[in-house]
């Protein structure tokens, strides 16, 4: 994508976000465990047909800067993202295979913790980008991180939808990106004047 698509679909998705997941009044507690009175929820954007898109498009071109081969991150809010991000890849004929990691192994089948593969399939060795809706301190992120590196991928870099702008930058630095040259993605569009667009 040119720079100039890039401005404008992330403009667009602000206008979607503000429109469609952004509250503030009445403090509500975070998946972090931290309160708040602002408030996102992104499911509204994400299964919109062109809030997906846009964040499809927006988080591939990311991703393919970051050379990543895969894309995913912890579930819920990671799925639809994953998802758009691997439409979008196929689209521009460039395929990001798509992935997601559960919070817990499930007791049943497969008792995979992480999802999307082939019988047989694996993540050792593939470079991959993870990805996440909200982003308060990157708890949610580093525990897709840890799971991937201990099947054996290779983290190239976080790519976050809306940064809360916490304590996410050292917890990033100090485990996911020092030891592996991760990095961590973000574009300055200001959604609310605290969070920004952190594509």
């Amino acid at each position: 994508m040119r720079d100039s698509e890039i401005h404008a679909d992330a403009a667009r998705l602000v206008e979607i976000i503000r429109e469609r997941s952004f509250s503030q009044g009445a403090e509500v507690k975070l998946a972090s465990g931290r309160s708040s009175n602002f408030y996102f929820n992104m499911k509204p954007t994400m299964l919109h047909p062109e809030g997906a898109t846009l964040i499809g498009r927006l988080v591939l071109a990311k991703c393919q800067a970051l050379g990543a081969e895969m894309v995913g991150g912890l579930e819920m809010g990671a799925v639809p993202i994953a998802t758009a991000v691997a439409i979008a890849s196929h689209a521009a004929g460039s395929p990001l295979e798509a992935f997601f990691v559960r919070k817990e192994a499930k007791a049943h089948g497969t008792r995979s913790l992480i999802e999307g593969l082939t019988s047989g399939g694996t993540i050792a060795g593939r470079r991959v980008a993870i990805v996440e809706d909200v982003t308060t301190t990157g708890g949610s992120a580093m525990k897709a991180v840890e799971a991937v590196r201990a099947a054996g991928a290779q983290v190239v870099g976080i790519v976050t939808v809306v940064d809360r702008r916490k304590e996410r930058r050292t917890v990033f630095r100090g485990r996911a990106c020092a030891s592996n040259r991760c990095s961590w993605r973000r574009l300055s569009a200001e959604v609310t004047g605290r969070p920004t667009l952190a594509l």
